[in-house]
C-alpha cells in the first residue's frame, strides 16, 4: 500500500473522487490538529486534536477518525520558513507524510501553512475565546485554515 504524496494540489485534486470530504492537518511536536471539510468542499471545520505519542498510535488514531468521518484526502500543513525554504520541521512533516502513505491509500498532498497558526489565534481572539479554549483548540483551527486555502484553491482550478 503506497499512497499518492504531491506537493501539486491539481495531482491531488484528479486523485479525489467526486462529492467527498478531505482533511486538513497541523502537524507538530505535541499534537496533530484536524480539521475537515463539507462533501461539497467548501466549508473547513476544525474537528479534533490528536495528542502525540508516537507513530504508529498517531497513525492509528488519525486513521480511524478520517475513516469515520469518510475522508478521501489528506491536505497536510507544510510550516515552510518565512523565506520559503524548508527546515528541519518540514522534514518532520514530510517523513510523517511517507510513513503515513505506507498505512493508507489516501492521497496527500502538501499546504504551506505560514502563519496558519497566526490567523487561527487572531480569529479566536476575534471570537472572544478564552486563553484556555485558545490554547485548547488552537491545533484544529489551525489545520481548518490550512484546509480552507486548499479548498479554495481546489475550486479554483
Amino acid at each position: 500500500m503506497s499512497a499518492l504524496i504531491t506537493n501539486d494540489v491539481a495531482e491531488f485534486a484528479a486523485a479525489l473522487p467526486p462529492m467527498t470530504s478531505v482533511a486538513g492537518l497541523d502537524f507538530g511536536d505535541k499534537t496533530i490538529g484536524v480539521a475537515i471539510s463539507d462533501r461539497l468542499r467548501s466549508v473547513a471545520t476544525p474537528t479534533d486534536t490528536i495528542r502525540r505519542k508516537k507513530f504508529t498510535l498517531d497513525a492509528e488514531a488519525l486513521l480511524k477518525l478520517l475513516t469515520s468521518r469518510e475522508v478521501s484526502g489528506i491536505v497536510l500543513g507544510l510550516p515552510r520558513n518565512m523565506d520559503g525554504t524548508e527546515g528541519p520541521r518540514c522534514q518532520k512533516t514530510r517523513a510523517f507524510a511517507r510513513n503515513l502513505g505506507q498505512l493508507t491509500e489516501l492521497p496527500i498532498t502538501f499546504w504551506d501553512e505560514r502563519l496558519s497558526s497566526v490567523a487561527a489565534d487572531r480569529a479566536m481572539l476575534e471570537a472572544d475565546m478564552s486563553r484556555a479554549k485558545r490554547a485548547a483548540k488552537i491545533d484544529q483551527v489551525a489545520a481548518s485554515v490550512i484546509l480552507q486555502g486548499a479548498l479554495d484553491r481546489l475550486r479554483n482550478l
